[in-house]
């Protein structure tokens, strides 16, 4: 973990499992904004064929159908905006490496409600990748805006607690805020 977390040559993996993932996040998001995308229809289809348990015949994941029946179907018209910009912004933030591991919370966030609503599709492979962009922290945004926007934010911030943040040769470095 330390390795995927300080190594220079992990940066660099990272950068390219980065841009991977943030180019299908954000084609994703462009595609719905420029397509006349409307959830309604996905939203009515997991309603009406929620996941199952085989066995008892039981909701899965009833709090997740509760969501989508009570919340997401009436307010259809903000989920129409809101995922379109979320994905795009979720890509946006991997591919440049700003905020990289909270871009990466958001996808996962996201992968998951469509796991819950019985989608497989490609959301197994892109969690897992998500996963390894949130586990190593800033330092998967090393060669990216991170490298400069961490340290400003944790000096506006006024953290008291060590944050990482990267010296002129590029390696971790901890200071206290």
């Amino acid at each position: 973990m330390n390795w995927l977390r300080t190594n220079v040559y992990a940066s660099g993996l990272l950068l390219l499992l980065r841009l991977y993932v943030g180019w299908k996040w954000a084609s994703a998001g462009w595609g719905k904004l420029t397509g006349g995308f409307d959830a309604s229809g996905f939203m009515k289809g997991a309603i009406a064929k929620p996941v199952m348990d085989k066995a008892t015949n039981e909701l899965v994941y009833p709090t997740y159908q509760a969501f989508l029946e009570n919340v997401a179907l009436p307010g259809v018209k903000g989920f129409n905006i809101l995922v379109p910009w979320g994905e795009l912004l979720v890509g946006l933030g991997l591919i440049l490496g700003g905020l990289t591991a909270v871009a990466a919370t958001f996808g996962l966030l996201m992968n998951f409600m469509y796991m819950f609503a019985g989608t497989v599709s490609s959301n197994p492979w892109m969690i897992l990748l998500g996963f390894f962009v949130v586990a190593a922290g800033a330092n998967a945004g090393r060669f990216g805006l991170d490298y400069y926007l961490l340290p400003y934010l944790a000096s506006k911030a006024g953290r008291k607690r060590k944050a990482v943040v990267f010296d002129k040769d590029n390696k971790p470095a901890f200071e206290h805020g």
